[in-house]
């Protein structure tokens, strides 16, 4: 594993444990050069996953590999100052990935990955599950913000 300080590719395992949820490995490592210690932590990955995402104004569908970080990074920025730990977000990331690999299906559309992120945030927090919405979904007016949160209000209460 290369070190993030020196850029070694040199590193010895100081220590190994299973994350909380058990979806990871979290491993201490230390650099054989520089002596810095560093954390990586290793998923299984079941299967290599594409995310097909729809052509803007007509052009061609893109294909990506699926990016477990940019996923969680989209979750995170939602729930940013909204007191979600960074463990529930990582087991709501966990899941959908879970879901995306045991689906089945090499190529996944990337609204199907946006609606599971949706169903996730709006069982967690209101307002996580509203701002990414609010991207999701393309907002542009303030009018496309009340509409959404009234939904959200009336489900709540129900």
């Amino acid at each position: 594993m290369r070190c993030p300080f020196c850029a070694n590719d040199d590193s010895q395992v100081k220590d190994s444990r299973p994350t909380e949820d058990a979806t990871a490995t979290r491993r201490r490592r230390q650099c054989s050069s520089c002596g810095a210690r560093f954390t990586t932590f290793e998923r299984v990955q079941l299967r290599e996953i594409v995310i097909v995402k729809a052509g803007d104004d007509g052009q061609e569908e893109r294909r990506e590999p699926f990016d477990r970080d940019k996923l969680e990074r989209s979750v995170s920025l939602a729930c940013r100052k909204r007191g979600v730990t960074q463990d529930r977000i990582d087991r709501l990331v966990s899941g959908i990935q879970r879901q995306v690999e045991t689906a089945g299906d090499a190529e996944v559309p990337s609204a199907k990955i946006g609606e599971m992120v949706m169903e996730g945030l709006k069982q967690i927090d209101s307002v996580a599950y509203i701002r990414f919405a609010s991207v999701y979904r393309d907002f542009s007016e303030a009018r496309d913000f009340e509409e959404f949160a009234s939904t959200v209000q009336e489900a709540a209460q129900d």
